[in-house]
């Protein structure tokens, strides 16, 4: 039997691709095809990396999480130290966090060496976590009375990569959103500093701020130490107002803002409650390559470093 347009019923119709869909689905497979053939170069040297932005919510943690299993999936030995009391990095990388274990507060508040506390985390190999617990949200208070209290996790954190046997080619800092004295010692345990930035309003309120107080420990403390990279977080392309924040954060920063943009995403919300990132829970999802491709933007940006 034949339609009127000379189909036989019951055949498939040839596949339109050039339907909204079918071009996004292209798209995705042709970012995994590229995803899949690249080869990221490695750093000769640690890249410490502080990821910092006293604004709440905007996707810091999720960032560090998400940037390191991405370069551990490429082959890079990634420490991931969560300075956050939340514990939320912990909890994504699905390592021990409870109140008994031996975190990042012993480091810094009891001089623990840090390889005794640096776990493997399950998600990769090459990726490690150095743990945040509960005990650490009254660290700020305990550092005020300590010697060299800026300085105790870079003591600490140059200590563990002088005497590891093989080289961390990344370590991401996972701060909390204060400018207290743990970010403090983030900013002087780093080199480079990562600001992931909300495609919302008020994007850039609090962000000036940031920046001056980065400028006072790069005068006082910490004289390595730079804005290298800005990310942009949540984005939605639908709206108009995500599309004038790309672009005033481009304006503002054209040398630090990566290309990639990294989409609001069901899969990046549901991975940490798997205790997983979104690259190892969902690799193929719109969220994991934005994340792969930011990795990769940060590898090629820092290779003779």
């Amino acid at each position: 039997m034949k339609h009127p347009d000379g189909n036989i019923a019951g055949t498939a119709t040839s596949f339109d691709d050039t339907t909204p869909l079918a071009l996004e689905l292209a798209e995705i497979t042709r970012r995994r095809q590229a995803i899949a053939a690249d080869r990221l170069p490695l750093p000769v040297s640690t890249r410490v990396i502080t990821v910092a932005n006293q604004k709440g919510g905007v996707g810091k943690t999720t960032t560090t999480v998400n940037l390191a299993a991405a370069l551990a999936r490429a082959g890079a030995r990634v420490l991931v130290i969560d300075l956050d009391p939340q514990g939320n990095a912990s909890t994504a990388l699905g390592v021990e966090h409870r109140s008994e274990t031996v975190s990042v507060y012993d480091v810094i508040i009891n001089d623990e060496p840090m390889a005794g506390v640096v776990q493997k985390s399950p998600e990769f190999e090459g990726l490690y976590c150095v743990p945040a617990t509960i005990h650490l949200a009254g660290a700020e208070i305990e550092l005020v009375s300590l010697v060299a209290r800026e300085q105790r996790l870079h003591t600490a954190l140059d200590t563990f990569l002088e005497e590891s046997g093989e080289l961390f080619h990344y370590v991401f800092i996972d701060c909390p959103p204060s400018l207290g004295l743990l970010t403090i010692n983030a900013f002087v345990a780093a080199r480079e500093v990562l600001i992931p930035i909300q495609c919302e309003y008020y994007a850039l309120e609090g962000l000036s701020q940031l920046l001056s107080n980065i400028k006072l420990i790069e005068r006082h403390l910490n004289p390595r130490l730079s804005v290298s990279t800005i990310l942009l977080t949540m984005y939605d392309s639908r709206t108009n107002l995500a599309q004038q924040v790309v672009q005033d954060v481009r304006d503002h920063f054209p040398s630090q803002v990566l290309d990639t943009v990294i989409p609001r995403s069901v899969r990046i919300s549901e991975a940490p409650s798997y205790g997983q990132s979104v690259i190892s829970y969902d690799g193929a999802s719109p969220g994991s390559l934005s994340y792969l491709e930011a990795a990769a933007e940060i590898a090629r940006r820092g290779a003779n470093r």
